[in-house]
């Protein structure tokens, strides 16, 4: 039976979109990760146990944390970001994986297995 299991962290970062009206110049955001992987339990009772989960995904945002985006990604737009952190943790986690980010509140990008 397959199962989902998810967490939800945050990262503090800044960027700006190049020509873009309103989002060129520097600014933060707060954003909300949601990583939800899916898989069968295993033997031991447990999908992946939330600790490797949450290790993982703290190596991972710890490079998106506290740095301008641009630095990182041509033009990081919240599509983008998401693309490029969906990358990253799927090269880490052994699992088929949904990846939410929220851009402040009540925006968001979402890539579905």
């Amino acid at each position: 039976m397959k199962m989902k299991l998810g967490i939800i962290d945050y990262i503090d970062s800044a960027h700006y979109l190049p020509e873009h009206n309103t989002c060129g110049v520097v600014h933060g955001h707060t954003y909300k990760v949601e990583i939800v992987i899916e898989g069968e339990k295993k033997e031991s009772g447990m999908v992946m146990d939330f600790y490797e989960i949450k290790k993982i995904v703290k190596e991972v945002l710890k490079e998106y944390d506290h740095v301008l985006l641009n630095e990182i990604l041509e033009y990081p737009s919240v599509e983008n970001l998401c693309e490029h952190m969906h990358s990253t943790l799927s090269s880490r986690l052994d699992f088929p994986l949904s990846l939410k980010i929220w851009e402040g509140q009540g925006k968001w990008c979402e890539i579905c297995p």
